[in-house]
Order: C-alpha cells, then structure tokens, then sequence
C-alpha cells in the first residue's frame, strides 16, 4: 500500500491498517494517531517525526526503522520487533513494550517515562541520557546495554539482567533492582540513593564514587566489586558479599554491615563510623588508617584483619577477639575541628605482638550501669562480690563513674568475656537485697574490719533506714523503689519499641496502686533515655526512628511523651568525615 493511500484513508476515517506490508515506507512527519497497526510489516519504514500517540503496533515489525524523534505516547508495541530500529529522541511515555524485541537499537534521549518494557529485550541498545522514570523494566533483558546519564529513578528492574551494562552517572535514585544481574556492570558515579539492590548480583561490579546512601543491598553479591570512594551513608547491607571487594575511602557512616562477609575487602581509609558491625566477618580485611568512630562491633570477627592506623574513638566492642588482628598502632581521639585522627597509642612506638590484644581486650568485657540516685559504693561493692560469686573465676572492676544531672552512669569492667545485658539485670537485682543486709549488719562488719564506728560521723555512704528498709506499712514506698529499678533495666537495654511497651505497663500497675509516676516519666526515663541516646548512636537511629513512624496512640502514652521529651533533650552530632 502506497503511503499516500494510508494517509487518505486515515483522513476519511479509516484507522485499521493491521497486518498491512509498509516495508521501506516513508511514512515521516504522518499522524496516524490510534491507528491499528497489529502485525503491520514495517521493516526499514521512515517514521521519524510520525506521530503515532495511542496507536496499537503489536507484533508489529519495525526492524531497523527510522523512529527519530516520533510520538508513540501510549502507544502498544507488545512484541513489536524493533531491532536495530533508529529511537532517538523518540517519545515512548506510557507506552506498552512487552516482550518488544529492541535488541541493539539506538535510543539515545529516548523518553520512556512510565514506560512498560518487562521482559523486553534490549541487549546492546542505545539509552544514553533516556528518561526512563518509573518505567517498569522487571525482567528485562539489557546485557551490555548503554544508559549513560540515563534517568531511571524509581523505575523498576527487579530480575532485570544488566551484565556489563554501562551506567555511568545515571540516575537509579528509588529504582527497585531486587534479584537483578549487573554482573561486571559499570556504575561509576551513579546515583543510587534508597534504591533497592537486595540480593542483587554485583559481583565486580564498578561502582567507584557512585551515591548509595539509604540503598539497601540485603544478601546482595558485592564480591569483588570496586566501591572505592562510595557513598554508603545509613545503607543497609546486612548479610551482604562483600569477598575481596574495593571500599578504599567509602563512606560506610552508620552503615548496617550486620552478618555481611567483607573478608579479604580493602577498607583503608573507609570511614565507618557510627557503623553497625554485628556478627560481621573482617577477616584479613584491610582497614589501615580507617575511621572506626562510635562504630559497634559485636561478635565481630576480625582474624588476620589489620587495623594499623585505625582511630577508634569511642568504639563499642562485645565479645570481639583481636588476638590475630595485625596492627601496629592506633589512634583513640578525633579532632572534629581538623578532620583527624589524635592521641597515638602506643605513643613514640609501635604495638609489640599481642599487645594491642590484651590492651583493648576489657573494652568488649564492660557493663553499664544507670543509676537515678546517689551510688552507694559501700552497697555496689558488695553487691559486685557477690555477683562475681555466682560466676566462678569472674572478677569485676569500677572502670569509670560519671554524674549526669541528676543520674549517674558507672561503667564496670570484667576480667572476661560477658554478657552484658544479663549482668547489669543481676546487678540491680542483688544491689536493694546487699543494700538492706549491709545495714542490718553493718556495725558488725565494721567491727571485723576494725573500724570505730565514732570515727566515721555522718559518711555520705552511710545508708539511712527509709533508704533501705521500708516499714511493713510502707509497702508502696518499697513497690515505687522496686518498679523504678526494674525501668532502670529496661532503658539501658531495649530498644525504643520494645521499652515503651514493656515501661508503660510498669506505669499503669504503680497508677492502679495508686502511686504517682509524674517522677518516674521526668527524671527517670526522659533523663535515662536522653543521656543513653548521646551515648549510643544506634539506639539513637532507633528513637529517632520510633519518632517518625510511631502511631500517635503510642507517642502520646506516658512513655511515649516521656521518650519524646529526651529527644529534645539530645543533639545529635554531626558524624566525622574522613
């Protein structure tokens, strides 16, 4: 059919040309708006500048055809063939391109804005600088595809296969890519920020200077992969693969590394601050002159790993064994006004063999404590020989005590690995039982230990008897002490979630009692809370986070009010940069 005809019949009202032989047609700058073209053969056709707006092309043939900078806005070309065809700058938003076959196409600015093209085929095409927001490419075929400075945020391209792809620079901001094979693909500079990579496969993947803040790249397959100066900031890469990978100045700040495999990864100069490393395996992984901030490490393993040179101010170490870390010495502070690491350790000199094992090792062997009342240290003292009497061979130690307002925060350390959690509910269990036996007794054990009672006067640790032993009568005085100790335990050991729950019930029993809790909500779980979110930055992501998302039921209860109030009572500071 000559094109002059199509064109005339389209204007009389005709709009059925399926399965019609158009091949090698000039069909250029021609509106044929909703046109049914299904199977047409339009092989090498001209249709640039065409303007083909909800027309229908399925299954049509418009191999190596002229496309450029048509209109095909809605238009359904499900199982079209456009292999080879000629896209760019072509207009394809909201159009239907299942299963379509664009295999080595040129696409180049092609817009394809909430596009359907799952399951189509698109090897070796074309798409730099296409739009492809939204666009659903689930399943998608686009091995060693080109989409330089491509937009395809929030697009979607779970189980998409983008071997080898290049993706340099693009816009992946939102994208889903769950399941997806970018094996070996090229992202450098791509911005990737909260997309979705879980179990992804990344293996050698570039992704150098790329943006992956908020990404989450759960069980994902990083082996190998080049991530030197990324940006991983708040991502989350829990259970990820990170085998040998390239993080050599990566930006891993309160990264969620929990249960990941970075064995053999190169982490100098990464900084990993505020990081969360639980169960993570670093073994042989080299982080010589990393940032380990405030970083949490929790059965963390670490053998072979060299740690020369890393500053590890105010880390937060459980059950960590550093006897076959290679290191040859550290830094402990940060000087936040010149961006670097201060106070070598060991000054003047380096670490002699298992030195820095046996210096460092009582950090992940410490015990917080969270007093709302003055320390008795007569009482504390006993109450820890007792505690290390329950466990044999167990010794323990005040490592530190700090007055907080009106609370106060005593850091204990034990001469071996515990658990920390369980040791602190033993201490608050045994410290009102030591507390009213020591005053019963007292005189007598001063007595044994040959101390006149005239010569102390009115001591400051001298328990007074309403401090220790209510009367009979007084039972909710006693009930009052025993619940307070009992939320003490809680907000130094749960998260935000779980304690509003477990702490409100407490309140509610003290209020059917009919005891006042103005108190407990002020100064003992709004100062607890506050004083242990400047401590610990996790716990702090968390309240924040319980923030944001808790329904107003729970954020206007008791507890909810109280934890809202030590928000305000914190600043969070800005974490360090390397």
């Amino acid at each position: 059919m000559h094109p002059q005809e199509i064109l005339e019949r389209y204007r009389q009202g005709e709009r059925d040309f399926s399965h019609r032989d158009l091949s090698g047609a000039n069909l250029s700058g021609f509106n044929l708006r909703g046109a049914n073209l299904t199977g047409a053969n339009l092989t090498e056709a001209n249709l640039s500048w065409a303007f083909l707006n909800q027309a229908t092309l399925t299954e049509a043939c418009l191999r190596r055809a002229d496309l450029r900078s048509a209109s095909l806005n809605g238009a359904t070309l499900n199982q079209a063939i456009l292999s080879g065809a000629n896209l760019s700058k072509i207009d394809l938003r909201l159009a239907n391109l299942q299963n379509a076959d664009l295999n080595w196409a040129v696409m180049q600015e092609a817009d394809l804005a909430s596009a359907n093209l799952s399951s189509a085929k698109l090897d070796q095409v074309n798409l730099d600088r296409a739009k492809l927001n939204s666009a659903n490419l689930a399943g998608a075929e686009l091995m060693e595809a080109t989409l330089r400075r491509a937009n395809l945020s929030s697009a979607n391209l779970d189980r998409a296969n983008l071997r080898e792809a290049h993706l340099e620079e693009a816009n992946l901001r939102e994208a889903s890519l769950k399941g997806a094979n970018l094996t070996e693909a090229n992202l450098s500079g791509a911005y990737l920020r909260q997309a979705n990579l879980s179990e992804a496969d990344l293996h050698r993947v570039v992704l150098a200077g790329a943006d992956l803040s908020e990404a989450i790249l759960t069980s994902a397959d990083l082996s190998r992969a080049n991530l030197s100066g990324s940006y991983l900031l708040k991502a989350s890469l829990q259970g990820a693969h990170l085998l040998r990978a390239n993080l050599q100045d990566a930006y891993l700040l309160r990264t969620d590394l929990s249960e990941a495999n970075l064995r053999g990864a190169d982490l100098q100069r990464a900084d990993l601050s505020g990081a969360y490393l639980s169960h993570t395996s670093l073994s042989e992984a080299d982080l010589t002159n990393a940032y380990l901030l405030e970083s949490h490490l929790i059965h963390t393993t670490l053998d072979g790993a060299i740690l020369t040179g890393c500053c590890i101010y105010n880390w937060h170490l459980e059950s960590v064994d550093f006897s076959k870390v290679v290191c040859r010495y550290l830094y402990t502070q940060f000087n936040h006004t010149e961006k670097k690491p201060t106070d070598r350790v060991p000054p003047g000199r380096e670490f002699e063999p298992g030195e820095m094992s046996a210096y460092y090792q009582d950090d992940d062997r410490g015990v917080d404590l969270y007093f709302t009342e003055s320390v008795n240290w007569e009482v504390l003292a006993f109450t820890l020989v007792q505690v290390a009497a329950e466990e044999p061979g167990l010794t323990l130690n005040v490592k530190s005590y700090e007055p907080v307002e009106d609370n106060y925060w005593v850091k204990l350390s034990a001469n071996r690995t515990v658990n920390s959690k369980v040791l602190a509910r033993r201490v608050f269990q045994l410290y009102p039982e030591v507390k009213q036996r020591l005053f019963t007794h007292r005189p007598k054990f001063l007595s044994l230990l040959g101390i006149a009672l005239a010569d102390l006067g009115e001591s400051a640790v001298t328990p007074s008897t309403a401090e220790i032993l209510p009367t009979a009568g007084d039972r909710r005085a006693h009930l009052y002490q025993e619940v307070v100790r009992q939320i003490q335990y809680i907000l130094v050991t749960q998260t935000p979630d779980q304690l509003v729950d477990s702490v409100q019930r407490l309140l509610e029993y003290l209020q059917q009692e009919g005891i006042a809790t103005q108190d407990i909500q002020r100064k003992v779980i709004s100062q607890a809370v506050a004083q242990r979110a400047k401590r610990d930055e996790a716990f702090r992501a968390h309240l924040l986070k319980w923030s944001a998302q808790a329904p107003d039921s729970v954020r206007l209860s008791a507890v909810g009010q109280a934890l809202r109030i030590a928000i305000a009572l914190f600043s969070s500071p800005q974490p360090p940069h390397s």
